[in-house]
Protein backbone atom coordinates (compact mmCIF):
# COMPACT_ATOMS: atom_id res chain seq x y z
CA UNK A 1 0.00 0.00 0.00
CA UNK A 2 1.41 3.68 -1.08
CA UNK A 3 1.65 6.08 1.96
CA UNK A 4 1.01 9.64 0.19
CA UNK A 5 2.22 12.54 2.71
CA UNK A 6 -0.15 15.86 1.60
CA UNK A 7 0.25 19.21 3.02
CA UNK A 8 -2.41 22.36 2.55
CA UNK A 9 -0.94 25.44 2.77
CA UNK A 10 -2.15 28.49 3.18
CA UNK A 11 -1.97 29.03 -0.48
CA UNK A 12 -5.81 29.70 -2.37
CA UNK A 13 -6.94 26.49 -3.82
CA UNK A 14 -7.79 24.23 -0.60
CA UNK A 15 -10.07 22.27 -2.58
CA UNK A 16 -7.11 20.80 -4.24
CA UNK A 17 -5.83 19.20 -1.69
CA UNK A 18 -9.30 17.98 -0.64
CA UNK A 19 -9.80 16.50 -3.96
CA UNK A 20 -6.47 15.03 -3.98
CA UNK A 21 -6.70 13.19 -0.76
CA UNK A 22 -10.22 11.91 -1.26
CA UNK A 23 -8.91 10.51 -4.56
CA UNK A 24 -5.91 9.12 -3.52
CA UNK A 25 -8.05 7.37 -0.87
CA UNK A 26 -10.50 6.00 -3.55
CA UNK A 27 -7.28 4.39 -4.99
CA UNK A 28 -6.47 2.35 -2.18
CA UNK A 29 -3.68 4.90 -0.53
CA UNK A 30 -2.82 5.33 2.69
CA UNK A 31 -2.44 9.20 3.35
CA UNK A 32 -1.15 10.83 6.04
CA UNK A 33 -2.40 14.68 6.16
CA UNK A 34 -0.33 17.75 7.10
CA UNK A 35 -1.79 21.15 7.63
CA UNK A 36 0.42 24.32 8.13
CA UNK A 37 -1.74 27.19 10.64
CA UNK A 38 -2.19 29.01 6.89
CA UNK A 39 -3.69 25.72 5.50
CA UNK A 40 -6.13 25.56 8.10
CA UNK A 41 -7.63 29.11 8.26
CA UNK A 42 -7.28 29.38 4.25
CA UNK A 43 -9.26 26.24 4.41
CA UNK A 44 -11.99 27.24 6.68
CA UNK A 45 -12.34 30.34 4.74
CA UNK A 46 -12.84 28.54 1.40
CA UNK A 47 -14.39 26.00 1.93
CA UNK A 48 -16.05 25.60 5.52
CA UNK A 49 -14.05 23.34 7.07
CA UNK A 50 -12.89 24.03 10.65
CA UNK A 51 -11.10 21.78 11.69
CA UNK A 52 -9.19 21.71 15.20
CA UNK A 53 -6.07 22.66 15.90
CA UNK A 54 -5.80 20.03 18.30
CA UNK A 55 -4.47 16.65 16.18
CA UNK A 56 -6.76 14.32 18.26
CA UNK A 57 -9.99 16.08 17.66
CA UNK A 58 -8.56 17.09 13.81
CA UNK A 59 -8.27 13.44 13.18
CA UNK A 60 -11.26 12.63 13.77
CA UNK A 61 -13.10 15.48 12.16
CA UNK A 62 -11.03 14.30 9.13
CA UNK A 63 -11.90 10.95 8.67
CA UNK A 64 -15.73 11.82 9.22
CA UNK A 65 -15.42 14.21 6.23
CA UNK A 66 -13.47 11.76 4.14
CA UNK A 67 -15.47 8.32 5.73
CA UNK A 68 -12.02 6.74 5.57
CA UNK A 69 -9.96 5.01 8.02
CA UNK A 70 -6.61 5.14 6.27
CA UNK A 71 -5.69 8.78 7.10
CA UNK A 72 -3.66 10.18 9.84
CA UNK A 73 -3.29 13.98 10.88
CA UNK A 74 0.49 15.39 11.58
CA UNK A 75 1.31 18.15 13.36
CA UNK A 76 3.25 20.68 11.75
CA UNK A 77 5.73 21.09 15.36
CA UNK A 78 6.05 17.11 15.80
CA UNK A 79 9.57 16.47 14.33
CA UNK A 80 9.26 12.58 16.35
CA UNK A 81 6.42 11.84 13.52
CA UNK A 82 8.04 8.78 10.96
CA UNK A 83 8.20 11.64 7.85
CA UNK A 84 10.81 13.80 9.89
CA UNK A 85 13.06 10.62 9.09
CA UNK A 86 15.08 9.86 6.17
CA UNK A 87 14.87 6.16 7.78
CA UNK A 88 10.80 5.93 7.53
CA UNK A 89 9.64 8.42 4.78
CA UNK A 90 6.45 8.58 2.94
CA UNK A 91 6.66 7.12 -0.75
CA UNK A 92 5.69 10.42 -1.78
CA UNK A 93 4.58 13.76 -0.94
CA UNK A 94 2.56 16.62 -2.31
CA UNK A 95 2.25 20.02 -1.19
CA UNK A 96 -1.12 20.92 -2.53
CA UNK A 97 -1.55 24.21 -2.91
CA UNK A 98 2.17 25.38 -2.05
CA UNK A 99 2.47 28.99 -1.18
CA UNK A 100 4.88 30.87 -2.39
CA UNK A 101 5.80 31.07 1.48
CA UNK A 102 6.54 27.37 1.99
CA UNK A 103 8.36 26.99 -1.77
CA UNK A 104 11.09 29.30 -0.54
CA UNK A 105 11.25 27.63 3.15
CA UNK A 106 11.57 24.30 1.22
CA UNK A 107 14.36 25.49 -1.48
CA UNK A 108 16.09 27.22 1.26
CA UNK A 109 16.24 23.71 3.33
CA UNK A 110 15.17 25.54 6.59
CA UNK A 111 13.64 22.46 8.25
CA UNK A 112 11.68 24.70 10.66
CA UNK A 113 8.73 22.99 10.63
CA UNK A 114 7.37 19.05 9.73
CA UNK A 115 6.22 20.10 6.52
CA UNK A 116 9.27 21.42 5.78
CA UNK A 117 11.23 18.43 7.09
CA UNK A 118 9.45 15.93 5.49
CA UNK A 119 10.03 17.47 2.20
CA UNK A 120 13.91 17.94 2.41
CA UNK A 121 13.51 14.66 3.38
CA UNK A 122 11.80 13.45 0.20
CA UNK A 123 14.80 15.50 -1.32
CA UNK A 124 17.55 14.10 0.44
CA UNK A 125 16.36 10.39 0.24
CA UNK A 126 15.44 10.86 -3.79
CA UNK A 127 11.56 10.32 -3.18
CA UNK A 128 8.71 12.05 -5.08
CA UNK A 129 7.95 15.37 -4.42
CA UNK A 130 5.33 17.37 -5.66
CA UNK A 131 4.61 21.15 -5.22
CA UNK A 132 1.50 22.50 -6.56
CA UNK A 133 1.77 26.39 -6.58
CA UNK A 134 -1.19 28.58 -6.52
CA UNK A 135 0.05 32.09 -7.28
CA UNK A 136 0.40 34.72 -10.04
CA UNK A 137 1.92 36.50 -10.99
CA UNK A 138 4.75 34.94 -10.13
CA UNK A 139 7.88 37.27 -9.09
CA UNK A 140 11.63 36.51 -9.86
CA UNK A 141 12.15 35.09 -6.30
CA UNK A 142 8.80 32.79 -6.86
CA UNK A 143 10.74 31.53 -10.63
CA UNK A 144 14.50 30.73 -9.14
CA UNK A 145 12.72 28.95 -6.21
CA UNK A 146 10.80 26.85 -7.86
CA UNK A 147 13.89 26.37 -10.48
CA UNK A 148 15.96 25.57 -7.32
CA UNK A 149 13.27 22.87 -6.31
CA UNK A 150 12.76 21.36 -9.61
CA UNK A 151 16.86 21.26 -9.77
CA UNK A 152 16.92 19.55 -6.66
CA UNK A 153 14.71 16.86 -7.62
CA UNK A 154 10.62 18.17 -6.79
CA UNK A 155 8.06 18.27 -9.70
CA UNK A 156 6.49 21.52 -10.07
CA UNK A 157 3.00 21.06 -11.07
CA UNK A 158 1.42 24.57 -11.22
CA UNK A 159 -2.50 24.65 -10.52
CA UNK A 160 -3.49 25.44 -14.48
CA UNK A 161 -6.20 23.58 -15.40
CA UNK A 162 -6.80 22.66 -19.13
CA UNK A 163 -9.38 23.34 -21.58
CA UNK A 164 -9.11 21.16 -24.01
CA UNK A 165 -11.56 18.59 -22.10
CA UNK A 166 -14.52 20.85 -22.06
CA UNK A 167 -15.19 21.82 -18.29
CA UNK A 168 -18.20 22.72 -17.67
CA UNK A 169 -18.05 23.27 -14.09
CA UNK A 170 -15.78 24.05 -11.23
CA UNK A 171 -15.34 20.07 -10.14
CA UNK A 172 -13.91 19.78 -13.69
CA UNK A 173 -11.28 22.00 -13.60
CA UNK A 174 -10.02 20.94 -9.87
CA UNK A 175 -10.43 17.14 -11.27
CA UNK A 176 -8.04 18.50 -14.12
CA UNK A 177 -5.27 19.58 -11.96
CA UNK A 178 -5.19 16.53 -9.35
CA UNK A 179 -5.76 14.46 -12.17
CA UNK A 180 -2.04 15.50 -13.29
CA UNK A 181 -0.86 15.53 -9.76
CA UNK A 182 -2.19 11.70 -9.93
CA UNK A 183 -0.48 11.07 -13.29
CA UNK A 184 2.77 11.77 -11.42
CA UNK A 185 2.38 9.57 -8.65
CA UNK A 186 1.49 6.78 -11.34
CA UNK A 187 -1.91 6.64 -9.74
CA UNK A 188 -4.57 5.27 -12.13
CA UNK A 189 -7.80 7.72 -12.25
CA UNK A 190 -10.54 8.81 -14.44
CA UNK A 191 -10.75 12.65 -13.38
CA UNK A 192 -10.70 14.19 -17.00
CA UNK A 193 -10.81 13.13 -20.73
CA UNK A 194 -7.05 13.03 -22.14
CA UNK A 195 -6.07 14.64 -25.51
CA UNK A 196 -7.00 12.66 -28.07
CA UNK A 197 -8.69 10.12 -25.80
CA UNK A 198 -12.58 8.79 -25.62
CA UNK A 199 -15.21 10.48 -23.21
CA UNK A 200 -15.60 9.42 -19.88
CA UNK A 201 -18.37 7.10 -18.90
CA UNK A 202 -20.32 9.66 -17.62
CA UNK A 203 -20.43 12.27 -20.04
Amino acid sequence: MKHVLVAITGASGSIYGLRLTEELLRAGCRVSLLLSSAGRQVLNYECGLAWSAERAAREQQVREYFAAELIDCLDNDDFFSAVASGSSPADAMIVCPCSMGTAGRIAAGLSNSLLERAADVMLKERRPLLLVPRETPLSIIHLENLLRLGRAGAVIVPAMPAFYHGPESLDDLVNFVVGKVMDQLGVEHCLFRRWGGERLPDE
